[in-house]
């Protein structure tokens, strides 16, 4: 199977490049035309697809899409005239572009990187191909080596237990124990013996001694998630593993010594914690000598219809109900919900879809409304509620007037939607299938804080959120810059809930 396909719009650029791919020990085909690559695309299933000249060409920039689709990475080198059209076949998913003349010693590297990275995609389970992504899988290659502890911060669903095993997989201590601790799980009483076990007579119903989990992975990893949750009272004990990699068993007076490495995660703002004395600086600073950060998936929507793709092919087959695909408009709507559960949810939500919608197809009308809500609110929240300002009344008649002139356009779009003949159907796997520059929509400017029917508080939240994002999560410079104290900010922040 091949590896690598080349196209061959550019022979100078493209021979040359794969005497040298195979040189290094690739597997490469080169094919004439953008319709043959294709065809290699579906058949192959290849690591990487080069495009090595017209990519201006509608037919390559449909291959870099359809290749996207198929969780294939693609390497586009475009001419030195169309250098300014890099950003936009990025857009269009490629992983990576270069400008010739590429010297042939990069270019072999650049392959070798992007192989190695969709495999390890593949090893781990993660799934995406947005900058996001790219960036936390090279985090992990930088981290999996060593046996330094590991903070992975991100809200529940993101995929930190992923993560954690794929630092575990990839370092020196693959093949040891794996330990994972939901530390939210379990109760305060039964945390300590859990995490450190106990000795006989410890406590009532100790009927015999008990290894923790530290002593279980032994030589291994133990993931810690959800260590936000942790009472002062373990976080104190937790220090103290960390700092000495010993530890006394609950009622013991034998010291235990381990060699573990520590993986924590949680969905909470721990230097926030710290701030407000809800979590131990000491103990925070010993967790977060190495960090991930996990984007949620509101922040990387052009991942969606390659999850949603994967999800409807993999239930499908669990549930054996053959399915066609997925229509333009669903996934439209799948694009821009909100999805504060993240990835875990979108993945229930299709499963749910694929075992009770009617057809062969998923529609707009089979995704549940609840998915949907606050995707794009316009009500503004009263003074009953955490006591914001309400709005004034003829603001709030228009509003509600507004409100119910969307729902009337979404009851309507939706009768469209189901009916015969009219429905675009996204294939899948790969039989038909829709550009994701026609799906996903821009970005809204990052400096637009105000958006018609924002309450004060909510263009105060925005405003937060801006200054903290511009200050890379630096409490004191947001501060500075909103000219307010940090003990206000850390009021604030937590008012939000934000991040």
């Amino acid at each position: 199977m091949a590896e690598i396909v080349l196209t061959m719009a550019d022979l100078e650029t493209a021979v040359p490049l794969n005497a040298a791919l195979e040189s290094a020990g690739f597997t490469t085909a080169l094919v004439a035309a953008v319709d043959d690559a294709r065809a290699w695309v579906r058949r192959e299933q290849p690591d990487l697809v080069i495009l090595t000249g017209a990519i201006h060409d509608s037919q390559a920039l449909d291959l870099i899409t359809y290749s996207r689709e198929l969780e294939i990475y693609t390497l586009a080198l475009l001419e030195p005239t169309d250098s300014d059209r890099g950003e936009r076949i990025q857009r269009l998913g490629a992983t990576e572009v270069m400008v010739k003349p590429v010297p042939t010693v990069e270019a072999v590297a650049a392959v070798r990187r992007i192989v190695d990275r969709r495999r390890l995609q593949q090893r781990i389970g993660i799934i995406g191909q947005s900058s996001a992504i790219h960036e936390c899988l090279v985090k992990i290659e930088q981290m999996a080596p060593v046996s330094t502890t590991v903070l992975i911060q991100g809200e529940s669903g993101t995929g930190k237990e992923l993560v954690a095993k794929g630092l575990h997989d990839l370092s020196p201590r693959r093949g040891k124990p794996f330990i994972p601790v939901n530390c939210a799980a379990l109760p305060e009483t039964l945390l300590e013996s859990e995490l450190f076990g106990h000795e006989k007579g410890a406590f009532t119903g100790a009927a015999e001694r008990r290894l923790g989990r530290f002593e279980l992975a032994d030589t291994g990893t133990i993931f810690l998630d959800e260590i936000g949750e942790i009472p002062q009272s373990v976080q104190v004990k937790l220090l103290r593993v960390l700092e000495t990699r010993s530890f006394f068993r609950v009622g013991g007076v034998q010291p235990i010594k381990v060699d573990v490495r520590v993986i924590a995660a949680t969905n909470r703002a721990l230097r926030e914690s710290v701030g407000l004395g809800e979590f131990r600086e000491d103990l925070y600073y010993r967790l977060s000598v190495l960090n991930i950060d996990m984007a949620p998936l509101r922040d990387r929507r052009e991942d969606i219809p390659i999850l949603v793709r994967r999800f409807t092919r993999e239930f499908s087959k669990q549930h054996d109900r053959p399915f066609r695909g997925i229509t333009v408009e669903a996934m439209r709507r799948l694009v821009e919900a909100p999805w504060p559960g993240n990835v875990r949810q979108l993945r229930n939500l299709v499963e749910s879809m694929v075992v009770l919608a009617p057809g062969t197809e998923i529609r707009a009308s089979d995704i549940p409304a609840e998915v949907l809500e606050g995707a794009h609110t316009l009500l503004p929240v009263l003074a009953s509620q955490g006591g914001r300002q309400p709005a004034s009344q003829e603001l709030e008649f228009i509003l509600r007037s507004l409100m119910d002139l969307r729902l009337q356009v979404e009851e309507l779009r939706r009768r469209l939607d189901d009916r015969p003949g009219k429905v675009q159907v996204i294939e899948i796997p790969e039989t038909s299938y829709t550009p994701l520059h026609e799906i996903v929509p821009d970005s809204a400017p990052s400096d637009v804080l105000y958006r018609p029917g924002m309450t004060m508080a909510e263009v105060e939240k925005a405003t937060i959120g801006a200054a903290l994002k511009e200050s890379r999560g630096n409490r004191r410079q947001a501060a500075a810059k909103l000219g307010i104290g940090e003990r206000t900010l850390y009021r604030k922040i937590k008012e939000f809930e934000l991040d």
